[in-house]
């Protein structure tokens, strides 16, 4: 499932991939495969990243248009 608002909201930061990888410590190309859905996020990284965007998980599994919850 590729989650759009993950995507949007790095973009809309001006964030690139590779600096939101070294914030979770994973590979670019790991982070890359969560934001086109090849591999599922965890309940970990969900978390972290909404941390990071100050979101909530719901607006990062695009279940809301409100970033916060």
């Amino acid at each position: 499932m590729v989650f759009k608002n993950l995507r949007a909201i790095r973009e809309d930061n001006d964030i690139k991939q590779k600096d939101v990888a070294k914030y979770l410590n994973i590979s670019q190309n790991t982070y890359s495969q969560y934001e086109n859905g090849v591999i599922a996020l965890t309940a970990e990284v969900l978390i972290k990243l909404a941390d990071y965007y100050d979101v909530s998980v719901d607006y990062l599994l695009d279940r809301t248009d409100e970033r916060k919850g």
